[in-house]
């Protein structure tokens, strides 16, 4: 070949090379990342974003990555301002934030996802066994470092017709603080989520735990959190201190994103995990809560038009607590 011929060719590599460089460079530029806001690993929250952001990336096409964060309270008002594309958080959170933040006038629902059921534990032998029985009892309480879970408390004991006046409050700044006091005898019982691993600790601790059961007065307690309801449990190895089938509080977890998220996305986004379903039960069984009918929810908050758009198409309509 001579050198002319050589020099064609070489030019003709370089040129093709470069094109091709420059196309994926474009793809890769214009590809769009989106991150999930959620609370530390361990946690459940974290292990359901886990499972969302995979299969919207896998099955969605979405690429979408879980950005961990110091608690609910602070990732709500990064969604709103975009600083993060998606959250996660449950509904007394969500509703708490907006209505006491200032800049979450931009933050959108999505919709529900999962259920979180919370309750209190207390020992086998401790003769507690309704929310009745909780009368006169050491109860945590304050949760400074987790202010809405006060109204979880008070929400509860309502059911039993109790305040803070018909137990004896000891002030903690948060739910393992809670179930650490409980282990050192300092309260007679502790919240927590159904499932979580503080309660397999505090069961191996003291000789057994036993779930509180909740029940009667949903109305009194509504006055205090509008959207908390109850659910039914059964005794299963992951609900450790649960013996029989029980009434346990509960509230909608909640994904949402803020106002200038595409409609498009967010349709792409309810449609991925609706289709998809068995992938995100198979990271996180709390998943199996998950359902297009209980999705479009009744309150007061803003849902992401997208959303609403996707509901009304697929002809949901949403439904009362």
């Amino acid at each position: 070949m001579s050198n002319g011929f050589r020099k064609i060719a070489r030019s003709g590599l370089i040129a093709a090379l470069m094109a091709l460089a420059m196309t994926l460079g474009g793809k890769a530029a214009s590809a769009q990342t989106y991150g999930l806001a959620t609370m530390q690993p361990g946690t459940l929250a974290h292990t359901v974003a886990s499972a969302i952001a995979k299969t919207l990336k896998e099955k969605g096409g979405l690429n979408t990555l879980v950005q961990n964060t110091a608690g609910e309270s602070v990732l709500i008002p990064m969604v709103a301002k975009g600083e993060i594309d998606l959250g996660m958080a449950n509904m007394l959170e969500v509703v708490e934030g907006i209505e006491t933040g200032k800049l979450q006038s931009d933050l959108r629902i999505i919709g529900s996802i999962y259920v979180l059921r919370i309750g209190f534990f207390t020992r086998k032998d401790s003769g507690i066994v309704t929310m009745a029985d909780v009368k006169g009892k050491r109860v945590p309480a304050g949760y400074s470092a987790m202010r809405t879970l006060d109204k979880n408390t008070l929400a509860m004991l309502a059911t039993a017709d109790l305040t803070l006046n018909d137990v004896k409050p000891v002030m903690v700044p948060n739910v393992l603080r809670g179930g650490d006091d409980f282990m050192a005898g300092a309260n007679d019982m502790f919240m927590f989520s159904f499932g979580g691993p503080k309660v397999r600790e505090a069961d191996a601790t003291v000789g057994g735990v036993r779930a509180v059961k909740v029940g009667g007065n949903l109305e009194a307690s509504r006055k205090i959190f509008p959207y908390g309801y109850f659910t039914e449990v059964k005794p299963i190895p992951a609900y450790v201190g649960v013996s029989e089938a029980m009434q346990v509080y509960s509230m909608d977890y909640i994904l949402f994103t803020n106002s200038k998220m595409k409609d498009e996305t967010v349709a792409k986004i309810i449609d991925t995990m609706a289709n998809n379903k068995p992938d995100m039960v198979a990271t996180a069984p709390a998943m199996n809560d998950f359902s297009l009918d209980t999705m479009h929810r009744k309150h007061t908050m803003t849902y992401h038009p997208g959303a609403l758009k996707y509901f009304q198409d697929k002809k949901i309509e949403a439904k009362a607590y």
